[in-house]
């Protein structure tokens, strides 16, 4: 594939893995050609201030501002002002860096004179060079809660207070069935030629998204379209608590469980190489079969030369004819 190619390109994204295919995607794609819709479903708020997680590792990857290890907050950030909140609220279980504070401080005093959620994203992300349009997914009020063996637990408490230990019997979507897609979102994703959805989470990154009907329609009418990455090799997640959240809710944890979850949605689930093998996995026999047909590419996203390549390669299974197929490359 060329690089630059002018085609228009809409991810859903959500977390670190999100970030890591965006540093290849944005290598390959226009900024003006290329959309970022992302969760806000593990927003909340630290000491009275609006923080939205997702966003700001979206907006800090963007803008090379955040540390290649880690993945989210600010390279080289301090810690003066949280430890001096520490003093008067005690210890703090949720990091916050001192430029960071700097962004939630100018969204949350944006929000409370009335400007909504994408109006201080697109402020911040201007203010910081990012060129690529990021979205919310939604202005609108809208919290993913985990229904644990502890009692319901916001997810950042989960997450990160709890550091995804208790474990998870299902998940619920404050305000989703109220909740509209922010403005640009239902037309960034109708006018895509190739809608992608990032190895993210799928129930507590990407599920939040799509339980706002509206968006899970528009979506679903781009099928043909859509192209996912499994967040899942070997039946373990890269980072984070999915493998262990598909088994306390009763799912089997292999790539076949997410074709599943994204039923109806995608085109194409691309896999790691030799996670076809198992029984649950197999491809869809007939391009109209409901589940995504599943083919193989490296997905480990460990340097920015993987990030391009599986961009690359995903661009071509959505933007190339219909049922056609993209040569694997592993």
């Amino acid at each position: 594939m060329k690089r630059r190619a002018r085609l228009k390109v809409t991810l859903l994204a959500g977390g670190v893995g999100a970030a890591r295919l965006l540093r290849g995607l944005v290598s390959l794609v226009d900024p003006e050609d290329l959309t970022v819709v992302v969760n806000v479903g593990d927003d909340d708020e630290f000491y009275g201030l609006h923080v939205s997680p997702d966003i700001d590792t979206i907006v800090y990857t963007l803008a090379g501002l955040a540390p290649r290890d880690r993945g989210w907050g600010i390279r080289g950030d301090g810690r003066r002002v949280i430890s001096q909140l520490e003093t008067f609220y005690g210890p703090s279980w949720f990091a916050l860096g001192d430029r960071d504070l700097a962004t939630h401080i100018y969204r949350t005093d944006r929000l409370r004179r009335g400007a909504r959620l994408s109006d201080c994203t697109r402020e911040i992300a201007e203010a910081l060079g990012v060129r690529v349009r990021v979205l919310p997914a939604t202005d609108d009020r809208l919290r993913t809660m985990l229904e644990t063996e502890e009692g319901t637990l916001a997810f950042q408490s989960y997450l990160v207070k709890r550091r995804g230990r208790p474990l998870v019997r299902s998940v619920r979507y404050d305000g989703a069935t109220t909740a509209k897609p922010a403005p640009g979102v239902l037309a960034a994703i109708a006018g895509a030629d190739a809608l992608l959805i990032a190895p993210s989470n799928p129930f507590v990154s990407i599920g939040p998204m799509l339980a706002m009907a509206e968006l899970r329609q528009a979506v679903a009418k781009r099928r043909i379209r859509a192209v996912a990455v499994s967040p899942l090799i070997g039946g373990a997640a890269v980072k984070g608590p999915l493998a262990a959240m598909l088994a306390a809710m009763g799912r089997s944890v292999d790539v076949g469980e997410i074709a599943k979850i994204y039923r109806e949605l995608v085109a194409t689930l691309v896999v790691a190489p030799g996670d076809l093998v198992s029984k649950e996995a197999r491809p869809a026999e007939a391009p109209s079969s409901t589940e995504p047909r599943m083919v193989e590419h490296d997905i480990l996203l460990d340097s920015v030369a993987a990030a391009r390549k599986l961009s690359a390669f995903m661009i071509a299974l959505a933007a190339g004819p219909p049922g056609g197929q993209a040569r694997s490359r592993t």
